[in-house]
Formats: C-alpha cells, sequence, structure tokens
C-alpha cells in the first residue's frame, strides 16, 4: 500500500490549486485558502481589495463549476467565500498587506516556552517577522508560523 493514495491526493490537490488560483486571478480575485474535505467538498475563500459580494461569490462559483467539468475534477460540493474578519495569513504578502493589524499567531516550535501569540503585525524582513505583544516586540522566522490569522477589532 505505502505512501501511493496519499501521494495521489496531494498530486490533485496540487493541480486543482493551481487551477483555481490561476482561474480567479484571470477574474481579478486573489485566492487566500483552498480547503479540500474527505468527503468531496471543495472551499474556496477569494478577496478582492473592494471586498467581496455575494454577486463575486455567484460568478466565481459558476465558472469554477464549468472549470471543473471540463478539467474533470471530482468534488461533491463547491463553496465559495469571502475570507471573512478573522481571514487566514498564509503568504508573505499577507503579513506586508496587514502590516499593523491585529493577529493571532501560532508557532509550529515554541519560542521562550510559547507557541500562540496575539499582537499587531509588524516588519517583515528577510524572513523574520515583528510582532508587538502588548509593547514587547517579538521576532519569529516566517518558517516557524503554522497558523495566522487577522483577529478583528470591534
Amino acid at each position: 500500500m505505502g505512501l501511493e493514495p496519499v501521494f495521489y491526493l496531494w498530486m490533485w490537490f496540487m493541480d486543482v490549486s493551481r487551477l483555481v488560483e490561476t482561474t480567479l486571478t484571470g477574474l481579478g480575485y486573489e485566492l487566500v485558502d483552498l480547503e479540500v474535505s474527505g468527503r468531496g467538498g471543495v472551499r474556496v475563500f477569494l478577496d478582492k481589495p473592494e471586498g467581496i459580494t455575494l454577486e463575486d461569490c455567484e460568478l466565481v462559483s459558476n465558472q469554477l463549476t464549468r472549470l471543473f467539468t471540463v478539467e474533470g475534477v471530482a468534488y461533491e460540493r463547491l463553496e465559495v467565500s469571502s475570507p471573512g474578519l478573522d481571514r487566514v495569513l498564509k503568504k508573505e504578502a499577507d503579513f506586508v498587506r496587514f502590516r499593523g493589524e491585529k493577529a493571532s499567531i501560532k508557532l509550529r516550535m515554541p519560542l521562550d516556552g510559547r507557541k500562540s501569540f496575539v499582537g499587531i503585525l509588524g516588519e517583515l524582513q528577510d524572513g523574520v517577522l515583528q510582532l508587538d505583544v502588548d509593547g514587547k516586540q517579538v521576532a519569529f522566522e516566517l518558517s516557524n508560523v503554522d497558523k495566522a490569522r487577522l483577529v478583528p477589532t470591534f
């Protein structure tokens, strides 16, 4: 049995991810995140500078449905939505774009005995992210970030 099923699933995900990102970019959107469930669900989070409307989601859903049909992508359910107020941060560009915003960061490896931090995103330089945590500057390698999300403030 080995790793073959996992490898093929990963390759399928990478191919679908590339297809979706190329399509969204062509339509003027940014692919924020793509989730695939084991039950055939595909969830696409998209954004654009002026924000996402219901009409944007409908347009992208229709486009991806046609694309998946043409490309033979098997899925059971497609969901298209905005990234929400607690938007996930994945790419370097996300951390640069949202500098000055409050974020929740979870690390892969602990830093000073902690894995979770909440603070204001600072400068990102040479792969090192600065985070202001209650007035104290904390720096960590972006490669050590496991999960990061904006924290909505009201």
